[in-house]
């Protein structure tokens, strides 16, 4: 009896090894291949799957998307200049079936052609390409390599260039080269506001040479303009024509004044030439009657 429990025992623990070798639970994002004595026979899952202990191997595949980040690849532009590029592909596994049969690791194996993609795609750009038209070299990567794992089961989804490394000595002449474009684009703009400003000014000058009085508006305005700032010393020459009425009036009041003295000094002068005159008929006839009496006859001489 004691060996029959004994035998009892021994086949329950085999019974429940081999249950728990044969019983399996996989996620919603995960397959079995399922390989029977070596031969592939099905792909099972997501869920509860029985397996037939020590005659069926099942290999575990996840469907989730896999970020595969690019190591960074030294590049030599078609223009020749050296580069440095990493980039991230996307891609998950769409044939959990071809993904094991058709190669060994498809995660070394499409981190290792997306690196060689990257060199030989980039290679054949020049570096103004590679910064400015990514879109397209991320499309052609993407498109590329999508077509190298497709055999496997892979699909690569997306592919995006990170980041563009380029010598210091480039960036600094890139950076002249910015610049010189910029002072170029802010010449051109200058030259066409002074163009554009010249011919409102010509239209404006047609329109002030109808009126001449438009002309000292404008300067009067432009002196209560100039006149808000005090910050500063301002030269601002004055047109004649300005002065002009101004001095005129002035030169009027003048010849005015001088007429009217000229006239007060011919009035003093006639009353003094008259007081003169007036003065020397008195003075004679004052003379005349101190010689009357010497002119008579028959007086003594003591009486002259």
């Amino acid at each position: 009896m004691e060996a029959l429990a004994t035998l009892v025992i021994m086949l329950g623990a085999v019974a429940l090894v081999l249950a728990g070798a044969s019983v399996r639970v996989l996620r919603e994002y995960e397959r079995a291949v399922i390989f029977r004595l070596g031969r592939l026979i099905d792909q099972k899952g997501p869920g509860l799957i029985l397996l037939i202990p020590a005659i069926d191997r099942m290999v575990r595949v996840q469907l989730r998307t896999v970020t595969l980040n690019i190591p960074p690849q030294e590049v030599i532009t078609r223009d020749n200049v050296p580069a440095r590029v990493n980039a991230v592909a996307y891609f998950r596994v769409v044939d959990p079936n071809n993904s094991v049969i058709a190669i060994e690791d498809h995660l070394a194996a499409t981190s290792q052609i997306a690196q060689t993609t990257l060199r030989s795609v980039l290679g054949k750009a020049e570096l103004d390409t590679l910064l400015a038209e990514r879109e397209r070299l991320n499309a052609d990567l993407q498109q590329i390599i999508d077509e190298q794992t497709e055999p496997w089961g892979i699909k690569v989804t997306t592919v995006e260039i990170k980041d563009v490394e380029i010598p210091a000595t480039m960036q600094r002449a890139m950076a002249r080269q910015a610049e010189a474009e910029r002072e170029r684009r802010a010449k051109i703009i200058n030259a066409e506001g002074e163009f554009q400003a010249a011919a409102k000014l010509s239209d404006a000058a047609d329109v002030i040479s109808r009126n001449p009085t438009t002309i000292q508006l404008r300067y009067l305005q432009t002196l209560l303009e100039v006149g808000n700032s005090q910050s500063s010393t301002i030269v601002f020459p004055l047109p004649l024509d300005l002065l002009r009425p101004l001095l005129e009036a002035g030169a009027g009041d003048a010849d005015a004044a001088r007429g009217g003295d000229l006239r007060e000094i011919e009035r003093k002068r006639a009353e003094a030439e008259a007081q003169a005159q007036a003065a020397t008929a008195r003075t004679a006839e004052l003379s005349g009657a101190d010689d009357e009496p010497e002119r008579r006859p028959g007086l003594p001489p003591s009486r002259r």
